[in-house]
């Protein structure tokens, strides 16, 4: 019954999505897309980050989906000045580029997660639904990156993975292989509601805010180290 509930609010009040991409069979595409599942909704698409940035305030969309490389200003700095205008907007990049330097650029611009185009439409559909509930979808390739970004930086290296229970362990290791919500709710057989209460305990928890500084404490966890020794 609450299941129900849920569903009905949610159909209720789609998310609403604002695109920015200069190619405009892409974006036409991605407006279909988005409009085809009952729990989104695409309120307006832009080709430039000009005209974004002068639109997106009174569209007030909870997510934006943003290219990189735009003409005129660049996707990045976009996020970056949507950012201060509206704090609480979760943009998702949506990009080709899979090079260090513009993935973290682009989560230090306060972007919430970075897909590469070639994502399906399944995927990119439930990474717009994470992203807005304070989720950061990566695409597994990308995830990599920071994981070893975090690595490099000597992330902790202590056990505080420990401290979370075996359930908050077990979506955790999921999470960082690089498993969508989705899979990991089919895999544990759960909702897929709890699994997003779940990550958010675990960011919590582990202090950090995004599934890769949570993936980098799970990989340099002791237990992780002599598993991978064994």
């Amino acid at each position: 019954m609450s299941h129900t509930a849920d569903k009905s609010h949610l159909a209720a009040l789609p998310i609403k999505v604002v695109i920015v991409e200069d190619q405009a069979w892409l974006r036409e595409n991605l407006v279909k897309e988005i409009n085809s599942d009952p729990q989104l909704s695409c309120v307006n698409a832009y080709r430039t980050a000009e005209a974004a940035l002068h639109g997106i305030p009174n569209d007030r969309p909870d997510v934006v989906l943003m290219d990189i490389n735009l003409p005129g200003i660049d996707g990045v700095e976009c996020v970056r000045r949507l950012k201060l205008l509206l704090p609480e907007l979760r943009c998702l990049m949506l990009t080709v580029y899979e090079e260090s330097e513009k993935i973290f650029n682009s989560l230090l611009a306060g972007a919430g997660g970075y897909l590469l185009k070639r994502t399906s439409t399944e995927e990119l559909l439930e990474a717009i639904r994470q992203v807005h509930g304070s989720g950061s979808p990566m695409s597994s390739s990308i995830a990599r990156k920071v994981v070893a970004y975090f690595n490099h930086l000597g992330a902790a290296k202590d056990d505080s993975v420990a401290a979370l229970s075996p359930r908050e362990q077990q979506v955790l290791e999921l999470l960082a292989k690089g498993s969508a919500y989705k899979d990991i709710a089919h895999q544990l057989s759960l909702g897929i509601e709890t699994v997003r209460m779940n990550v958010k305990h675990i960011y919590a928890k582990l202090h950090v805010h995004s599934r890769g500084e949570a993936s980098a404490k799970y990989f340099e966890t002791p237990s992780f180290r002599l598993s991978k020794e064994r």
